[in-house]
């Protein structure tokens, strides 16, 4: 006999208690061999003082469990206020966010009646790293991270995922013709992994024209593998294609630890009133399920949930002028169809596996153990970025001109990436927020860290306030850094 299986679980906030209880009910009815440790988490932790809404003993259930059941949580309006979701999913590794989309035709109202698609989306970096500073009173920058270990992880999870569930193609979504390092390496990584299955077609498209045709043929795709943020929009935009964003649920996959949930958000103004839809949780109940050894109740539910679909049982966000029920009407009517398979929709089966023999454990060998690659780094100048309101382009570039001494040259001085000096045009409109690019000299050979120290010693005697810098390097003798648009 199954052992039950200790798991961790927030009921969440706004209508986030309401679905959930509906959903344990119905997980208790099929006999899901569960042990539920409850935590509280979201505003009712924020608003006692804890800025990050998840106190200690929390963290101590997560880890001990390492399975999270989690209900949409309210992250407080203002400042000083971290997102939990974020945070829980990079504190605890969960690197891989999947997604599925499927469309239920002809009983949800949908354009896409053959749409089946999953979003494997990246969930620890790109500009989700909330890494973001005021250098300037006009100007913010958010730092966008993307790393080769993080987007390999991610790539070979969609790939091992496809093969494991017998799908056929995988698409990558990028925008490398504008962040050509950033997206550049997304890509890059992308096609070196595709080469080692050859069995999956493999396609890439620009985000922009990825998400014209998700919207507007979705069935195209069958698995996509994105960075984060593209992934969080993506993910809603194809979810909301189906019929109705409250059917999607969501996992988040780490080599340790995972966490499953709805991807809508916590809906305030109906908290309460008992109609929110809780098939979003339902289907993240079933994704776990199948993730801790599972899968006969995972069906059971999964197919019950069809057959009341089939027997046009609604909620409101689905009935769209049809009779609609409210959140426990609909968990009573999935209970009661327990046992049954629907006759429209093909019933689903999920096979036996452990979590060992999952798609997360086997990236072999693991990326954390390889050997680090023969990479030659040499710096090649420096970005020495500015504040000043007061001088112009042409000002800045003649006291610039002379501090870069014998190891450096002025190259380019540009304003949110475009060219203003030498020969900037009157046109470009400016900020109070100037990089300033230094390159060597090539009669000087190689510079150091000392050197740049001096150079901005030397950018300080001019009367210029220096705000950050950023060192120019070349890798493998290939250029590490981006032209200024206009270079």
């Amino acid at each position: 006999m199954t052992q039950k299986r200790a798991i961790t679980i927030a009921r969440g906030d706004g209508i986030g208690p309401e679905i959930m209880d509906a959903t344990l009910r119905i997980l208790d009815h099929a006999g899901a061999m569960i042990e539920p440790e409850f935590i509280d988490i979201g505003e009712k932790v924020y608003l006692q003082g804890n800025t990050s809404g998840i106190p200690d003993e929390a963290w101590e259930s997560l880890r001990r469990t390492k399975i999270f059941f989690k209900g949409p949580i309210t992250t407080p309006q203002g400042g000083g206020y971290k997102s939990l979701n974020v945070t829980i999913r990079k504190t605890l590794g969960l690197y891989a966010n999947v997604r599925p989309n499927v469309s239920y035709a002809p009983f949800v109202q949908t354009k896409h009646p053959d749409m089946n698609m999953v979003i494997i989306r990246e969930n620890e970096e790109d500009l989700y790293a909330g890494i973001e500073h005021q250098q300037t009173p006009e100007v913010v920058q958010c730092l966008k991270i993307i790393t080769r270990p993080g987007t390999e992880k991610i790539v070979r999870y969609a790939f091992e995922y496809a093969r494991k569930n017998n799908r056929k193609k995988v698409t990558c979504l990028t925008k490398d013709n504008i962040m050509k390092l950033t997206d550049g390496l997304f890509h890059k990584v992308f096609r070196e992994v595709a080469t080692e299955y050859p069995d999956l077609e493999t396609e890439h498209w620009i985000i922009d024209i990825g998400m014209a045709k998700i919207a507007d043929t979705p069935q195209d795709f069958d698995v996509i593998v994105i960075p984060n943020l593209y992934g969080d929009i993506a993910s809603d935009v194809a979810a909301q294609v189906t019929g109705s964003v409250g059917l999607a649920g969501s996992a988040n996959i780490g080599d340790q630890v995972a966490m499953f949930e709805a991807i809508h958000g916590s809906a305030p103004d109906i908290a309460g009133r008992g109609i929110a839809n809780p098939s979003g949780l339902i289907h993240g109940a079933i994704m776990m399920l199948v993730h801790i050894g599972q899968p006969e109740v995972a069906a059971k539910i999964h197919n019950a949930w069809l057959k009341t679909i089939e027997d046009q049982v609604f909620t409101g966000d689905i009935a769209k002028g049809r009779f609609a029920v409210g959140t426990k009407e609909f968990a009573d009517a999935v209970i009661e169809r327990l046992g049954q398979l629907p006759t429209t929709f093909e019933p689903v089966e999920y096979k036996h596996a452990d979590e060992s023999e999952a798609p997360q454990f086997k990236l072999n060998p693991l990326v954390k153990d390889r050997p680090k690659a023969d990479v030659t780094r040499e710096l090649d100048g420096v970005d020495v970025f500015l504040f000043n309101n007061e001088l112009t382009s042409d000002e800045i570039g003649q006291k610039l001109e002379t501090v870069g001494g014998p190891e450096f040259k002025l190259a380019v001085i540009t304003n949110r990436g475009v060219k203003v000096y030498p020969n900037g045009f009157p046109e470009t409109f400016t900020t109070d927020h100037w990089r300033c690019r230094f390159q060597i000299n090539e009669a000087q050979g190689t510079v150091s860290n000392e050197d740049i120290i001096k150079l901005l010693g030397r950018v300080q005697e001019a009367g210029l306030d220096f705000i950050k810098i950023e060192n120019l390097y070349r890798f493998n003798g290939e250029l590490g850094y981006s032209l200024g648009q206009g270079q």
